[in-house]
């Protein structure tokens, strides 16, 4: 080794002792500053090394003959200061000052810089284990909070899937206390189903209402409000509550859509709904129905195919310009006619509202003798075969068993 390089190693390491730096860190300064200033010295250009110490502190500064780059500067075990001239600077922080008799004697310059050297790569070494143990046990700790982190994302998704499940029941509740059970009427039977877009949303904006009349006829009423969630169910309840009031009250069959529509008008300016009303003499069969913008029922007969029910005149619904129906279709009902009420979200389904009136015409023949009990639910089923568009649907079929 150079008689100069030699004397600079011990003089850093002379100084480091006596700063109380760690034989690691003074190890890696040794071998950063060798790497920069044995290729010079062998260059024959100069190389100035400077010590100062200020507790708990050591400034080392090597001054070369040529500028060394910021990229040069990265590669070294110890880094430097940021720069790119020829002046490098390292700040290493101490501890306890070795005593003069922990340095050592001299004994020669290879000599002792091979002891110093064995020293520095032993501390290394060292310091390579702890930082592998220090590793494996960040490992560990990482491991366990994953397993933590894991478990707690599992309690979580298991109290999100109850949250949705009673979510879920509480939204059957409220469609059973929004859906009124069909009357029980000698000579008639009635079925609903109803099929919401999100099966774990709250009921939206298609709603029923079916009473008997003091008379003895069913009244039945059918709303889709405009729009989604909540509102649209509030809406929809306030048209059926109206309805039904007005038509407890007597008010003309024919004219209950539009008297709906302008009482409505101050208390809910926003409200907007389709509706159809049916009402049905179980002694003589007669039915008629006043329409109000909403999709024709359909007719089922054992002798005739299956047909709608269009009014006179088209109608609008609650809350359109103009409302009410301008006129009633009216049938009268055999031993075992079948009367078809249903929201568009059953016949929309694939986007066509004409291609799904054919196919709900179609089916209807084909399930012409099926108990009305199953009767709207296999309906939905296969009309939703391919759904397109998604919407709220109700069906409601009544069917008169026998003429009194």
């Amino acid at each position: 080794m150079r008689p100069d390089l030699a004397r600079i190693r011990r003089r850093l390491r002379t100084a480091c002792a006596e700063a109380g730096v760690p034989a690691d860190d003074r190890g890696r300064l040794v071998l950063a500053v060798t790497l920069l200033a044995e290729p010079a010295l062998t260059a024959g250009e100069t190389v100035d090394v400077a010590t100062a110490a200020s507790e708990p502190r050591l400034a080392v500064t090597v001054r070369l003959d040529h500028a060394v780059a910021q990229g040069s500067r990265d590669a070294l075990p110890l880094l430097p200061e940021r720069g790119d001239g020829p002046t490098l600077t390292w700040h290493l922080t101490g501890g306890r000052p070795a005593a003069p008799a922990d340095l050592g004697p001299d004994l020669g310059p290879d000599l002792d810089d091979d002891r110093a050297t064995r020293e520095e790569m032993l501390a290394l070494v060292a310091r390579v284990d702890s930082l592998a143990h220090e590793q494996r046990d960040l490992k560990h700790e990482l491991a366990e909070t994953n397993s933590g982190v894991l478990a707690m994302y599992v309690e979580l998704e298991q109290r999100d899937e109850q949250l949705r499940r009673a979510h879920a029941a509480i939204f059957r509740e409220l469609e059973d206390a929004l859906r009124p059970r069909p009357p029980v009427v000698p000579g008639l039977e009635l079925a609903v189903h109803y099929s919401p877009t999100d099966q774990d949303s709250p009921t939206g904006g298609d709603l029923y209402d079916w009473f008997v009349l003091p008379g003895g006829q069913v009244h039945v009423t059918l709303v889709d409000a405009v729009g989604h969630g909540v509102t649209s169910t509030r809406h929809a309840l306030t048209v059926t509550h109206a309805i039904r009031t007005l038509a407890l009250e007597g008010h003309p069959f024919r004219d209950l859509i539009a008297h709906a529509s302008h009482t409505l008008a101050t208390i809910e300016p926003d409200l907007m709904a389709t509706v159809l009303l049916a009402r049905l003499d179980p002694a003589t069969g007669r039915t008629r129905f006043a329409n109000g913008g909403h999709p024709e029922p359909v007719l089922v007969t054992a002798a005739e195919p299956a047909r709608l029910l269009p009014a006179p005149v088209p109608g609008r619904g609650v809350g359109f310009p103009d409302p009410g129906s301008r006129g009633l279709a009216e049938v009268v009902l055999a031993a075992g006619d079948t009367v078809l009420l249903y929201t568009d979200g059953l016949v929309e389904s694939r986007k066509d509202i004409d291609e799904g009136q054919a196919r709900l015409l179609a089916l209807a023949d084909a399930d012409r003798r099926r108990p009305v009990a199953g009767l709207p639910r296999e309906l939905v089923t296969r009309m939703h075969d391919v759904v397109l568009h998604a919407d709220d649907t109700v069906v409601l079929a009544l069917r008169r068993t026998f003429a009194r």
